[in-house]
Formats: C-alpha cells, sequence, structure tokens
C-alpha cells in the first residue's frame, strides 16, 4: 500500500490558484503519477457527493496542479490527489479551499475628469469583487468620503464638485467574506468645473471660423483693390525663353512678297471683255 501524498497546500497569486503537495515517501521502481479531484457544494448537494477529474491533472508526473478555471464558484471545494505507482494506488489525500478566503490583487483604476464630475474606472479580479473607493481634497486624506461599488458596477461618478480644487482617489476591492486587497496608490485630478467642457470645443471652432473669413476677406479686398504698379511686385510676368518664341517677322514677310506678286500678275480676262 502507498503513502498518500503529504502537506497539500494551496498557492494562490492574482486569484491564480495552484494545488501543491509532496511527493511520495514510498520507493518505486517507475515513475509516480498523481491525479486530482475536486468537489464543489453543486455536486456534493445535488449529485449525490459525487467528484470531478480536474481534466489537466490526471496521472500527471509533477506535484502541483493548475485549478485555477476549474474553481470558479465562491462556494466551498473540497480537493483530493493520490499518488500511484505502476498499477498501485495510494489513498487521497483531501484539502479544503474557498476562494473567497484569498486575498485579491490590487485594481486598476484609471480617474478623469468631465466639468464638474469626477470618473473612476476600475478594472479587478476577480468579477465577484465588490470595491471600495476612497476620495478626499488634496492634503485633506483624513477627511476622506467612502464610496462602495457593487461587483457589476465598473464606473463612479461623483458629481457637483469644487471648480479649481483638487480631487485624489485610491481604492481596493474586496469579497463577501471580508478578504479585502490593499489600496491602489493615489490618484489626483483637478475639477475645471460645470459645462467647462462644453464650451470649449464650440468656442474653438467660432474662433476657426472668424480667423479664416477674415482672411479670405482681407485677401479677396487686396486683389481686387491693387493698383497696376503695385501688384507688378507680386505678380511679376517673366519673359518666354527664346526656345518658344514664334518666328513672327518670317511670317509677315512672306504675307508680304504674296501681295506684291498678286498685285504685278496681269488678269486674264474673260471673252468678251475688254
Amino acid at each position: 500500500m502507498l503513502l498518500a501524498p503529504g502537506t497539500v497546500s494551496m498557492e494562490t497569486v492574482d486569484m491564480r490558484h495552484v494545488l501543491r503537495w509532496t511527493q511520495l515517501m514510498t520507493p518505486c521502481n517507475t515513475t509516480v503519477l498523481y491525479s486530482v479531484q475536486y468537489q464543489g457544494e453543486f455536486e456534493l448537494l445535488i449529485k449525490n457527493g459525487s467528484w470531478i477529474n480536474a481534466p489537466e491533472c490526471q496521472q500527471i508526473p509533477l506535484t502541483n496542479c493548475d485549478l485555477t478555471f476549474d474553481l470558479g464558484s465562491d462556494s466551498d471545494y473540497s480537493l483530493r490527489v493520490r499518488g500511484q505507482c505502476g498499477s498501485t494506488l495510494s489513498a487521497w489525500t483531501r484539502f479544503s479551499f474557498n476562494r473567497n478566503n484569498m486575498t485579491p490583487p490590487v485594481p486598476e483604476i484609471k480617474v478623469t475628469a468631465a466639468g464638474d464630475v469626477l470618473l473612476v474606472a476600475v478594472r479587478k479580479f476577480p468579477l465577484t469583487a465588490a470595491t471600495r473607493v476612497m476620495m478626499w481634497r488634496r492634503d485633506e486624506e483624513q477627511q476622506a468620503k467612502t464610496h462602495l461599488m457593487p461587483a457589476d458596477q465598473d464606473v463612479l461618478q461623483v458629481a457637483a464638485l469644487q471648480e479649481g480644487v483638487v480631487y485624489c482617489v485610491k481604492a481596493q476591492v474586496f469579497l463577501k467574506s471580508d478578504t479585502q486587497s490593499g489600496f491602489t496608490d493615489s490618484h489626483c485630478v483637478s475639477i475645471t468645473g460645470p459645462g467647462a467642457a462644453a464650451w470649449k470645443q464650440p468656442a474653438a471652432v467660432t474662433v476657426t471660423v472668424v480667423v479664416t473669413l477674415a482672411l479670405l476677406t482681407g485677401l479677396f479686398w487686396s486683389i481686387v483693390h491693387c493698383r497696376p504698379d503695385s501688384c507688378q511686385k507680386y505678380f511679376h510676368k517673366e519673359p518666354l525663353p527664346l526656345s518658344l518664341r514664334g518666328n513672327f517677322d518670317l511670317r509677315i514677310g512672306v504675307h508680304q512678297q504674296r501681295e506684291e506678286l498678286c498685285e504685278g500678275t496681269p488678269h486674264l480676262l474673260r471673252g468678251g471683255e475688254t
């Protein structure tokens, strides 16, 4: 009979759950293989206490098993692992686990201001965790106000804040078992005031249109009222190169010779004309 694996533990880092155990102490002529099973509340109460094989952890030579995707609910789980030497099986070693008892990782937050509204976007894991947001005026952290965000809320909006004041924010997540993460670093933003974001874009468009119209009007006026002697400075006409000029003198000379020849040639008279 093989001895059961000993010292079973769960290692959780950033909500990644890896079951670990020590090697069998019994001598074995072949490689010892291990298998892992788990049982949740659904299997215990609805499926008459049945066990599920962890798909990635059947007859493996390793002494660890990643169960992150197998332990997907907040219920209590029973885990067990056993060894195998050839055709000989060891007894099971059991371990209890609930991911709510694990410390969740610190969330990620993004803080922005839109007018007199402060927006806090939270990215967290697990998704079933709620979020606690602390907000205060700069240098007044002792008077911070607490805002709670349920698990299905990703963005917190705090309206009607004072214009020109700098507000700071930090956040943490917590589970139903009151297990909580650490706080994020503080993020501070300045409030621009109500409607500040609403008038900036139309004002910029208006200024751009006015400036463009003024430039076009000035250009049109300059062209219409430009005196010839002044405009020649800006619209100077360059002479054509010699290669592009036509030989107009030659053509005129030929035309004049033809006229002289025509004048000196006697006209033939038809019969009957004198």
